[in-house]
């Protein structure tokens, strides 16, 4: 093939080890005993750890030295080429793996004295369709430079890509703090990653054409060939529907943010709280403030079928009395918040009042001057008493402007006129000019 063909620049045989060698690195990968076994549980040891006290950099450390890619891509390479031996030790060890990685995470966080939930662990229990589209991508990744001469440094990139040891963690993490909800999710997302994986896997085995495996007896050709595509469509199948549930989540996550951000206003009412249950389609908004009429909530409802939520459900709560007639483990959180934001109307009502009060004050100084200097030039027509801030290059200061029209006063008397009025109002910053005003 010619060189400076750009289509040449893309094949991936030129530089693809052989399949004996590929074989025999994941084949050794996938057996978890003596040394792999106590890799992966003090790589979980420091994955917990990270988790616990919100370390990135930790968590990042721990999946470098994880090797749990090895039996998820042992799965996807025997699917690949027929080698139903293969498939079994992967699967096997993927079993074993998972389960001292679960129990090793548990024992650690009932162990901790740290049980808060940070950002870490809360990113791991809710997957989303990027996270599919990264342990795919990131399987893709794998295989390919496994199966090339230049590995370079991808394996340990696309460990930390696909992240299986943060997930399994925050699973133990839900074990040990009774919070099942994070185990499922978190679980979720560890199976996810490692169908995907598995799926990429073995993609790109019968994409290079990886030598198939015959056996001489037919009936076991044909059992070998059963277990294998059963395994297969056990993988293929739950990946799709997995694929198009968390698009479908994701989609309706999204919509409902934006029929939030848009619709749901209501006047002197304070958005608390929102929940959005894409799984069961439901919409459930907290606001504190005056109560709202159910016209009005009537008329949110309506617009659901402008942003694709006409199978939605939309649940509005309000202020305290939701939160008396719900006492579950959020409802201090919820109280709070309804706390922080009469708080904070109340700390904006002040500033407004503040400002009311300076104006008036304003008006009022103004007012009580101009009677004073009537008093003392019964000539005065009239007069201009304001407050004004002074713009210069440098800075802004607030200046008191005076302006008044008094006929034919005298140099001396304007000088006796500004200090008396910078004496009055307690500044020097008075500007006076007693030119006739029109």
């Amino acid at each position: 093939m010619n060189d400076t063909n750009i289509f040449s620049k893309f094949s991936l045989h030129n530089q693809k080890e052989d399949h004996e060698n590929i074989t025999s690195s994941i084949d050794n990968g996938v057996v978890f005993r003596g040394t792999n076994l106590w890799v992966l549980i003090f790589a979980i040891f420091v994955a917990s750890l990270g988790l616990n006290v919100n370390s990135t950099a930790v968590i990042i450390g721990a999946m470098l030295i994880s090797p749990l890619m090895g039996p998820i891509m042992g799965v996807g390479l025997g699917m690949g080429i027929n080698d139903v031996a293969l498939v079994k030790k992967a699967l096997n060890n993927y079993i074993i793996a998972t389960l001292v990685a679960l129990i090793t995470s548990t024992v650690f966080f009932l162990l901790s004295p740290l049980d808060d939930a940070h950002s870490e662990i809360l990113a791991r229990t809710s997957p989303t369709i990027y996270d599919v589209l990264i342990a795919l991508f990131g399987g893709f990744a794998g295989i390919i430079a496994t199966s090339s001469k230049q590995k370079g440094n991808v394996i340990p990139g696309v460990a930390i890509a696909t992240a299986l040891m943060p997930p399994l963690c925050t699973a133990g993490y839900g074990l040990a703090t009774l919070q099942f909800s994070f185990f499922v999710g978190a679980f979720y997302l560890y199976i996810i990653n490692s169908v995907f994986i598995a799926l990429a896997t073995f993609i790109i085995a019968r994409t290079l054409k990886f030598p198939y495996k015959h056996l001489l007896d037919g009936r076991a050709e044909r059992r070998s060939k059963l277990i294998i595509w059963t395994v297969v469509l056990l993988t293929l199948v739950p990946s799709i529907y997995l694929g198009y549930d968390l698009v479908q989540q994701d989609r309706f996550n999204k919509n409902a943010n934006n029929f939030i951000n848009n619709e749901a206003h209501y006047s002197n009412d304070y958005l608390l709280n929102r929940k959005i249950d894409a799984k069961h389609k439901t919409i459930t908004l907290v606001y504190g403030g005056k109560e709202i009429a159910p016209e009005e909530i009537a008329q949110t409802r309506a617009q659901l079928k402008k942003y694709q939520l006409s199978d939605a459900r939309l649940e509005i709560k309000q202020g305290f009395a939701y939160l008396s007639e719900n006492e579950n483990v959020s409802q201090p959180d919820e109280m709070k918040q309804l706390s922080l934001a009469l708080q904070q109307t109340e700390q904006k009502s002040s500033v407004m009042q503040h400002q009311l009060d300076s104006i008036k004050n304003i008006q009022l100084t103004g007012a009580q001057l101009y009677a004073e200097l009537k008093a003392q030039y019964p000539s005065l027509k009239n007069a201009v008493l304001q407050p004004v801030s002074m713009l210069t290059d440098s800075t802004s200061s607030s200046t008191f402007y005076v302006a008044v029209s008094i006929p034919g006063l005298s140099p001396a008397n304007r000088k006796r006129l500004r200090d008396w009025l910078i004496i009055r109002l307690k500044t020097n910053n008075v500007l006076l000019d007693v030119n006739p005003l029109n």
